[in-house]
């Protein structure tokens, strides 16, 4: 494997690299430590004015009560339980 690497202004690095069977791209180190990627951690890619980008996945964490969980699951059940007897009506059952 042979990369080749410019590094550009404001500490942002570039790579060359090859796409393998499966669409495989290896991210070298220097470009998995300055995005803050580590081994075993998901990445999101996504297609972004036609060209792709690969972030690290950063789940958001929120500070939410038992309570408040419970709550919306109640709300989220009363709402399927309101359509599902809609969908039985228009059935006729």
């Amino acid at each position: 494997m042979r990369f080749n690497f410019v590094v550009a202004r404001r500490g942002a690095s570039r790579a060359v690299l090859r796409v393998y069977k499966k669409g495989v791209v290896v991210l070298p180190k220097a470009l998995r430590e300055e995005a803050g990627i580590k081994e075993g951690e998901e990445v999101v890619a996504e297609v972004v004015g036609g060209a792709i980008v690969i972030r690290p996945l950063k789940p958001r964490v929120v500070d939410v009560s038992p309570e408040e969980v419970e709550e919306a699951v109640e709300e989220e059940k009363g709402e399927w339980d309101r359509r599902l007897d809609a969908l039985g009506k228009e059935a006729g059952t």
